[in-house]
Order: C-alpha cells, then structure tokens, then sequence
C-alpha cells in the first residue's frame, strides 16, 4: 500500500528552512554595523532571534492547522460511506483509503495498490464499459467523471457503487497525470429504485404485469411487426361468474380468487409471451412471434385451465370460466389502441355467445364490426355532452278508458344532435352508451335537463300528472346518483310524487339488490317507478314481487299483434290480470291503431302509449 507523507517529516522540513532564513538573517545584522562588531553582533542576534521567533509561531500555527485539518479529514473518513482512491495515471499506482477497502471486505494491507485491482473488480458485463467512459473522459479531459457500476466485493457480492473522479495534475505535456476519485456505495438506492420500477410495471394483487406495462410492450411488438412484417397475437380474458363470487363472498375472496388464476395462467404461456392483469377481472397475454393460428391454440389452453380450476373459499366450491378474444398483430395493424379494441371486443362476443369460449378475430367479422361500430360512438357522445346537443323529447300515455280525467301524463325521451344538426335516434346510440359505461352520465343530463324544464315552465307543472324519466341499469347502483336525485328533490321545486322512474326488467333483476335499494329510497321521497318491457324475462313473475314499482309497462313485442295473435293476447291479459293483483297499474306500449286500444279496454289495462295515441315530439311542442 502506498502511503501519505508523515505530518511530522513535514514539520522536520519546515523547521530547516526556519534556521536557513535564522542564519541569513543573522548575517545580515552582522553587516549593518560594520566599525562596532559588538553592536553589530548585538544588533544581528536581535534582528535574527526575532526573525526566527516570527518563522517559528508561524511554522507552529500552521503547523497546529494542518494536524487540525488532517484531524478533520480522518473523522470524516471514519463517519463516511464513501472511498477515496488516487491514480498516479504515469506509474498505475493507486492509493485507496482504509474505508475504500473494507467496504469491499478488505484490510488495506490486503489491497494491492495498482489500477489493476480495481479494475478487475469492476463487474464482467460493466467493466469495458466504464473503462470505455474513463479513457473518454480523459481524452476530453473536462469536468467530473461519473459512473455507476458493481464492485465485487472479497465474498464475490456485487455492490452498486457511483464512482466521480477528477483530474488533479497534468504532466509538461499538459495530459492528465493524476486522477483522484471517491466511490459511493448506493446498493440501498439502487434496490430501492429497482423496486419502485418493478411495482411501477406490476400488478400488486397478483405480482403480473399491469396494464401500463402491457401496453408498452405491446406498442414495441406493433412496431416490431411494421418493421420486419412478423406475425405476433394477443389474447384478452374476462371472467364470466366474477361477480358472482364477489357479491357472495365478499372482496377478499375475490382478491384471492385473482390471485390463484395468475399462478395459473403462468403456468400455461410460453416464456416469452407477457401475462398480465389488465384491470378488474381482466386479463391479457402477449404472444409475440406467433401466428394466430397457434394463438387460438394457446388461447384453448387458457381456457380449459381455468375451467378446471375449482375455488374454493369459506367451505364453498365455485367453478370458474372466461371468455377469451384473440386479435393477431401484423403490419396491418394500426395502433395498440385498436389492437386492445378489437381484442376486448372478440371477447365481449365470445361472452355474448355464452361464455367459456374462445372468439378469433377474422376480417369481416359481423360481431366485432358491430361492437366497433358501437365503440366509435363514445367520443361522439363524450363530445355531445359537453356540447349540450342532447335535447329533450316527450309521447303522451292516456287512460285506455276515455271517461277517466286526469292531468298530463308523458314519458321523456331523449334525442342526440349529430355533428351536423341531424337528429340521432336513441336506439343508436344508447346501447354504446351502456355498454361503455356512459349512460349514468347521460341519465343525469336527462335529470338536470327535465327538472330544470319543468321548473322553468310552471303552467305544464300545473296541469302535469306524472312524467316518466328512464334510467340505466348501471345508474340504480350508483350512490352518488341517487344522492343527487335526492338533493334535487329536496330544493322542494317539483312535487315528487309527479315524478315516475322507468327502469327496465332485465336491469332491475341484473341488479336486484341495487335496484330495490334505489326504489326505495326514492319511494320514501314519494316518487313513484314503472318497470319497462314487463314479459321479456324468463322469471318476471318471481322477481315482481320484490320489486315495490307502481307500474307495469307490458312489453310492446305482445301488445302490437294482440289484435290478431291469441297468444300474444292472452300473454297481455295474464301480465295485466297479475300486475292488478298485486296492486300495480299496467301500461301497454306500442299501441298503433284504434283495434289494439280496444283490445286493451276488453282486457282493462290501465294506460296505452304508442303511435296510436301519440307521436314523441320536442317537449317544448308539447300541449
């Protein structure tokens, strides 16, 4: 090991010179005085003793500053975590500090003091790189040279380690001749940092990918696709009963659940495709250089391990199934958006065909055509609502019997105005709405728009009766909703009980619970709820009686033939006859002509909407 130059060889310098400059000064006083030798000795030992007093407190100061800087020095190498090291780049003899070495493990006299060392514990994969970035940096020879990288350490561990250097000295030619340098141990940071990086591109639940990741890797696939024209496929999973555990297990269930079918869909990709959990009960796998032929294989496969998968969870057993969707991607494809598009959408129809089944992608095919028509639908609806292009219409439902008198009755129904003023029927647009998730916030603009409406125009408050509001099925479970529903009623503007909620059947018994919650919560207000196309259901009947609605409206699929179909008009007379048991009053839509409406008084329905009665118009048209 090379070593510093001992302070007190230092001091032994000093003082040497201090009696150099004592003698000249001594010899200078002798000749001040040249006919009196005494006084010229006198005078020469005076001047030289002061001299020399002077040299010595200043040898002493400096002296006593420089043991208190080196003091200074040793404890702050002794407190820090970092080694010092000094390149004689002439000779590649290095000096390192005791703290250098032993956060390696080693005792200095253990270290051999040359570049060699230090080099040879630089990591195999690292070291032509920082050697490469040093001799860069010298040939430049300006500012600080910085590198991360791993020092072996006497176990053979690596640690991560930030080297800065700087050039101290040139030699005559002005080239770099001394590098000194200190290295940093960042193990702790680095790990840290890799940890942030690795949750930053996983799934916490299941420790897969999640879905940033996933896209990003896909987007490389895509353009690795457009650049050599490979072929590459992509799988995308939904879980067909997942709710069912959630809602009758809870969500901790559901989380484990979710967590065992990630184990076991690892189990069955190929190492270089990416699994991931897109989000909620979805999940995705990557398949890249794979033709889509071999996808939909794999995709099988991914079916059937988790159809033999059993649950289990509380002393219960539940069987699990999943629809998939497999797109491939090719040079064709436009972006990762549409791939993830096309994707959802094959295994939306896979899950429309029943479920626990594998739909691929063809072109040409009807069913995602459709479902992509859908999609292109929810930015133009995005942009409508924050436009105010929906407007407000409204059909009258009358009494079937004409002597009854009572005050305006309507349903509100709602239109869209296109880009181009052109009115948009709501059965385009409003099964992308629910199915995107965008018909709560389309029920809330039909809420504001009515209230506000009929707040503004107090003569049609006057005569109004009831007037009928639809609502989504996604809407009924919706706290938030409902809670402004309430606001709005409490202001005390409209009478609630004028107010009638329609809800469908298949909604109300998708979401039974919800459903009934909301009914009555908004019945203690003093609304009143219709459930809509009553009979398209397997288990009307059953379910009815735990839905407190006021009205029935008979399914417009029986009411406009019962002229002429006896089934259809029995059905009618059995929904009518059992709604009156149970207290409920009965509307039929679709009533067309004069015919249908006499039917209906033979059967004693309630109320008749359709074309028959009343086209729906602009609700400021309205009488």
């Amino acid at each position: 090991m090379k070593h510093w130059i001992p302070t007190n060889f230092k001091l032994l310098m000093v003082f040497q010179i201090v009696s150099i400059f004592a003698s000249l000064a001594f010899l200078a006083g002798t000749f001040v005085i040249e006919d009196d030798i005494g006084k010229a000795i006198s005078f020469g030992a005076f001047f030289s003793g002061t001299i020399a007093v002077i040299l010595l407190f200043i040898v002493h100061s400096a002296s006593k500053a420089l043991r208190q800087s080196e003091e200074r020095l040793n404890h702050a190498l002794g407190v820090s975590n970092d080694g010092l090291w000094d390149w004689n780049l002439a000779t590649g003899e290095m000096f390192f500090s005791p703290r250098w070495c032993e956060t390696l493990g080693f005792a200095p006299e253990e270290v051999e003091a040359r570049a060699e060392f230090w080099e040879q514990r630089i990591h195999p994969t690292e070291a032509s790189r920082v050697m490469e970035e040093l001799n860069d940096y010298l040939a430049n020879r300006d500012g600080v040279f910085q590198s991360e990288n791993r020092l072996r350490k006497r176990s053979g561990d690596y640690r991560w380690n930030l080297t800065r250097a700087k050039i101290v000295a040139r030699d005559e030619d002005g080239l770099p001749a001394r590098l000194v340098g200190v290295d940093v141990d960042i193990t702790d940071v680095h790990d840290l940092s890799e940890e942030l990086s690795y949750q930053a591109s996983h799934d916490v639940l299941t420790d897969l990918a999640n879905r940033r990741e996933f896209e990003l890797r896909l987007r490389r696939v895509l353009s690795t696709a457009q650049s050599d024209n490979s072929e590459h496929a992509l799988c995308y999973l939904d879980l067909d009963q997942f709710k069912v555990i959630n809602d009758t297990s809870g969500h901790v269930a559901g989380d484990e659940l979710l967590r065992q079918l990630g184990r076991i869909l690892r189990t069955h990709v190929r190492k270089r495709d990416t699994l991931a959990r897109l989000g909620g009960d979805e999940f995705g796998v990557l398949m890249e250089h794979c033709t889509l032929e071999h996808a939909g294989r794999g995709a099988e496969a991914l079916r059937k391990a988790v159809g033999l998968f059993r649950f289990t969870w509380d002393g219960r057993e539940f069987q699990v199934t999943t629809s998939v969707g497999v797109v491939p991607i090719s040079e064709h494809s436009e972006s990762a958006a549409s791939i993830l598009s096309a994707a959802d959408s094959a295994c939306y129809a896979a899950k429309e065909d029943g479920g626990d089944r594998v739909h691929t992608f063809r072109e040409g095919d009807a069913d995602l055509e459709r479902r992509h028509g859908e999609m292109q639908w929810v930015p133009r609806i995005n942009r409508a609502l924050e436009e105010d292009r929906f407007e407000l219409f409204a059909q009258p439902i009358v009494p079937v019997n004409s002597e009854k008198k009572e005050g305006d009755h309507y349903e509100i129904l709602l239109r869209m105005r296109d880009e181009n003023g052109q009115l948009v029927a709501p059965g385009r647009f409003l099964p992308a709405a629910e199915r995107f998730n965008l018909s709560t916030r389309i029920d809330r603009w039909v809420i504001d728009a009515a209230f506000r409406w009929l707040s503004e125009h107090p003569e049609k408050l006057r005569r109004l009766s009831m007037c009928s509001i639809n609502l989504s099925g996604l809407s009924l479970g919706n706290e938030e909703f409902m809670g402004a529903i309430v606001r709005r009623l409490d202001e005390g503007t409209l009478p609630p009980d004028a107010i009638c909620f329609e809800i469908t059947e298949t909604a109300a018994i998708a979401n039974l619970a919800s459903a009934t919650n909301f009914i009555h919560s908004l019945r203690e207000k003093g609304c009143r709820f219709s459930l809509d196309d009553f009979g398209t259901g397997l288990s009307s009947f059953a379910y009815l009686k735990n839905l407190p609605v006021d009205f029935l409206k008979i399914d417009g699929a029986f009411v406009k033939s019962i002229s002429y179909d006896a089934i259809d008009l029995a059905m009618v007379r059995s929904i009518n006859d059992i709604g009156h048991t149970m207290g409920k009053q009965t509307i039929a839509e679709f009533v067309e002509d004069e015919l249908i409406l006499e039917r209906l008084r033979e059967i004693g329905v309630d109320y008749a909407q359709g074309y028959g009665i009343g086209r729906p118009g602009p609700i400021d048209q309205m009488d």
